[in-house]
């Protein structure tokens, strides 16, 4: 599979649902996004710029995980793009125990709220971290994302390609506070770096 994405910083959150439910959006699903990335110790995913991801989503009904792997990052015709596999399971513990017994670490948490819509095929999430912007993600073909973009109401070129710690350290230069990207970084209790989110 494919992923073509945008993302922006989301500058009203009820606002900007409003307007993509008002062009028949569907809300797919609210609720927590934890992520865990994983690597060798030596970081030898991270060298060939491929992302080996634990996802879970927990919400009211329950949790359920996927297990992801992305390919080296490209550009085309101004989107981002990278090939991706996933596969979803019930059981998110034992999918990390696995990998841990493979001999991968836990090299970055992200922790988020989010709501996820689907909008005539293409998604659209908000993102809320513990300490850092909202972010609004655009996935799809190219006409989706531009169809997409046009119901938020936000500015076109308020998108990019650019990577999550771009933005993380756009809002820290803004702002002068430390980022927190997960609980544990909220709470004092890790440090991850920034280049591995």
């Amino acid at each position: 599979m494919r992923e073509v994405e945008l993302k922006a910083v989301l500058d009203d959150w009820g606002r900007r649902a409003a307007r993509l439910t008002q062009a028949g959006a569907v809300l797919t699903f609210a609720g927590r996004l934890e992520d865990r990335r994983y690597d060798t110790p030596r970081r030898d995913l991270a060298r060939r710029d491929e992302v080996l991801r634990l996802r879970v989503y927990r919400d009211g009904s329950g949790a359920r995980a996927e297990l992801g792997w992305k390919g080296p990052t490209g550009y085309d015709a101004g989107y981002k793009v990278r090939d991706e596999l996933q596969c979803r399971a019930d059981a998110p513990d034992v999918l990390a125990t696995m990998l841990a017994r493979l001999g991968y670490e836990v090299t970055r948490a992200i922790d988020r709220e989010i709501a996820q819509y689907d909008l005539e095929g293409t998604a659209v999430r908000f993102e809320r971290y513990p300490r850092m912007d909202d972010l609004v993600e655009v996935e799809g073909a190219p006409a989706g994302i531009e169809h997409a973009i046009a119901a938020l109401g936000i500015e076109r070129s308020a998108f990019c390609t650019d990577r999550l710690p771009q933005f993380v350290t756009r809002w820290q230069q803004r702002t002068g506070q430390q980022p927190a990207l997960c609980d544990d970084e909220l709470a004092g209790r890790a440090r991850y770096a920034l280049e591995d989110a």
